[in-house]
């Protein structure tokens, strides 16, 4: 599998207060890291991801910036983050783009960035789960 960088340019601490990545630097500041991050690694694609602020049952990742080969494709990035999460094989959870939509697991994560990358250059993944397995509540009929 292809090498993933977690950027540790600057501290980042990814508490449970609630506050997002864009929440806690500036537009200016963004812009400017993900230019630097560009000039360094011009083939990687710079990703924040955080977890769905109504999250309760998914642990947060101890790190929200990625820089990730830009030929990964979703599907084997949301095998990196399911690791990173360290769930069991019943537990779903869901990759949004720009906390909106999913995309294709086909497409790479290049195609994913060109078409949704943030006025400040990074591509913005939240990660949610649902409660699938294991519970009759969830499997109500139409």
């Amino acid at each position: 599998m292809k090498n993933i960088y977690f950027l540790t340019m600057t501290p980042d601490k990814n508490d449970n207060t609630g506050i997002t990545f864009k929440q806690r630097r500036s537009l200016s500041k963004r812009i400017q890291e993900v230019a630097d991050i560009r000039v360094k690694f011009p083939n990687k694609i710079p990703v924040v991801v955080e977890r769905f602020f109504k999250e309760s049952y998914l642990p947060s990742l101890n790190k929200t910036k990625f820089l990730v080969p830009q030929e990964l494709t979703m599907s084997q990035f949301v095998t990196i983050i399911r690791n990173r999460l360290q769930l069991s094989a019943n537990q779903a959870f869901f990759l949004f783009i720009d906390n909106k939509s999913m995309a294709s697991m086909s497409r790479t994560l290049a195609e994913v960035y060109s078409e949704n990358k943030d006025e400040d250059g990074f591509l913005y993944v939240t990660y949610a789960s649902q409660e699938m397995f294991g519970s009759g509540d969830s499997l109500r009929p139409l």
